[in-house]
């Protein structure tokens, strides 16, 4: 597993420059005609929950990726601290965070937060991480702190094999881990772990989105 996790690593720092146009919908990820404005219609609700949960205080973002909620989230909460394990994508950040590169199964808070935020992070962690990387979580949030995610859509199920083969514009392939998670089957196993999160998917089904907090 560590290698595998090594490589999906790779493969983002790789697909630094062509991941905005995937959420963008441009060059090769472009939409057939009729198809972006559903996934735009997904994008609006899910960055509209996230603004009415409302993120104050001292925000975490994990794996910050290139900054596409980073920069929403920095003009809602006091401060963003935003960590990332690439170089390569933290360059594509914005500099309005306190930008951390370190890998988020190494990294520990030296400080706690009001809210702990990720982005399509989730579905990248496999099984065997999952209770470590909550843990992190946790100890990261303030008391009464909260939890905020937006990830893919439920297209499988999390008992499906985890792993994926993802080819980069050059051609490139590489094994990452992908999970998909149904708002069911991911509130029952947060559960155990002292999560409780209302999560639920767009109206076209594209993303997962929600947050609660630990109790």
């Amino acid at each position: 597993m560590s290698d595998v996790l090594s490589e999906q690593k790779r493969y983002y720092a790789e697909r630094a420059p062509e991941y905005d146009d995937w959420w963008y919908r441009r060059g090769r990820y472009e939409f057939e005609p009729g198809e972006k404005e559903p996934w735009d219609a997904d994008v609006a609700e899910a960055e509209a929950a996230l603004e009415a949960f409302g993120p104050c205080g001292l925000v975490l973002e994990l794996a910050a990726g290139t900054g596409i909620w980073t920069r929403k989230l920095v003009r809602l909460a006091d401060q963003v601290v935003a960590v990332d394990a690439n170089a390569e994508t933290l360059a594509l950040n914005t500099q309005e965070a306190d930008l951390v590169q370190a890998d988020v199964f190494e990294w520990r808070p030296a400080e706690r937060f009001d809210l702990v935020f990720f982005s399509f992070w989730l579905s990248h962690v496999p099984e065997e991480r999952f209770d470590q990387f909550w843990s992190v979580v946790r100890s990261a949030l303030l008391p009464g702190g909260r939890v905020f995610l937006v990830d893919s859509g439920p297209l499988g199920d999390a008992s499906n094999d985890e792993r994926q083969v993802r080819q980069l514009a050059d051609g490139r392939e590489f094994t990452i881990i992908k999970r998909y998670w149904s708002p069911a089957q991911l509130a029952t196993r947060m559960r155990p772990l002292g999560f409780e999160l209302d999560v639920r998917v767009t109206k076209n089904r594209h993303f997962l989105y929600g947050g609660g907090s630990a109790t």
